[in-house]
Order: structure tokens, then C-alpha cells, then sequence
């Protein structure tokens, strides 16, 4: 029996960091965004350019859509940063964002992997929190533009991946 097209979509995560998670998609994938929140890439877009040294979502590509991952930069044994856009490491360990309180139990990878499932359609209690520190990051874009000329590459590539690990894109800037 086929689902009514009004049925919620829910998503059941088993993987590395969660088990038995379980999560309803409520909105159109890639649409009904907060007004507020105007991330410049995707979440394959991010993968395809070079995110996280190619270890982030290595164990789960069975959650998100399997076109994320055919052009996606990954490297499944250990971070890897010359898979990054910029060739940079610009992460912080898990441990540090952990120590930091940036970390809950329902996307216990961060920031990105709220992303995805944002991007995905799920809705959350910590949808406002996650806006609000991406707008944050803001700050390393107006740095970007008060110390680089455009398109110079080599100039902050270490906040320019960071921007990148946060969906902005400074191929531009």
C-alpha cells in the first residue's frame, strides 16, 4: 500500500555515532528555508568541492540522497586535507566542539550534519541555534574582504575553508 503524498517521510539512522535515531522530514528537500538562513552551497556541492578533509559522513552515506556522494571528495580511513577546496586543514577535532557545547545527541557529528538534515527537510528544536551560529560566521567573510583582493586563492585559505565547511562560498571572494 502506497503512502498518501501528504505522509510525513521519516529517516531511521543506524550508523557509527547513532543508532535507532529517527527523524521526520517536513519540508521539501533544499526548500522552506528560515528567511533567515541563505547558505550558498548544498550539501553535495560541499562534498564535491572538498569538505572536512573527505572524513565527514563516510560511515552514513546510506541516510542522505546516494547523488551526494558519487562526485563527493572522501577519504574513509582518516581526515585527509588535501581533499579540501582549498588544500587547508581548518577543522577543529569533535573532542573541541564537544568541550564547547556545540554538540547535542540528535546530530552528534555538528554543525554539518544538521545541515544535511535540514537541507533534507527535518525541522527541529535546534534549527534557530544552528542559523544563528552560521550568521555568525559572517565575521570571516567581511575579514576575507577587508584583507584579500578577489579571487587571490592564496590569501586566508584556512578561513576560507572554514566558510566553506559552513556553506559560504568565497570562489568569488
Amino acid at each position: 500500500m502506497t503512502e498518501p503524498s501528504n505522509a510525513l517521510r521519516w529517516i531511521t539512522v543506524n550508523d557509527r555515532m547513532q543508532q535507532g535515531y529517527r527523524y521526520a522530514l517536513t519540508a521539501p528537500a533544499g526548500q522552506a528555508f528560515d528567511p533567515e538562513f541563505l547558505p550558498q552551497l548544498s550539501p553535495k556541492a560541499m562534498l564535491e568541492m572538498g569538505v572536512f578533509g573527505g572524513k565527514y559522513l563516510c560511515d552514513c552515506q546510506e541516510e542522505f540522497p546516494a547523488d551526494w556522494f558519487e562526485n563527493a571528495l572522501l577519504s574513509p580511513q582518516r581526515k585527509n586535507p588535501a581533499l579540501n577546496y582549498f588544500g587547508v586543514d581548518a577543522s577543529q577535532p569533535l573532542a573541541e566542539w564537544q568541550r564547547k557545547g556545540w554538540i547535542y545527541p540528535e546530530d552528534p557529528r555538528g554543525w554539518f550534519q544538521w545541515y544535511c538534515r535540514y537541507y533534507l527537510g527535518r525541522r527541529g528544536q535546534w534549527d534557530l541555534w544552528q542559523i544563528k551560529r552560521w550568521k555568525q560566521m559572517k565575521r570571516h567573510l567581511a575579514q576575507l574582504c577587508s584583507h584579500c583582493d578577489p579571487n587571490d586563492h592564496q590569501c586566508r585559505p584556512r578561513q576560507r575553508q572554514a566558510l566553506l565547511h559552513w556553506a559560504y562560498d568565497t570562489r568569488e571572494w
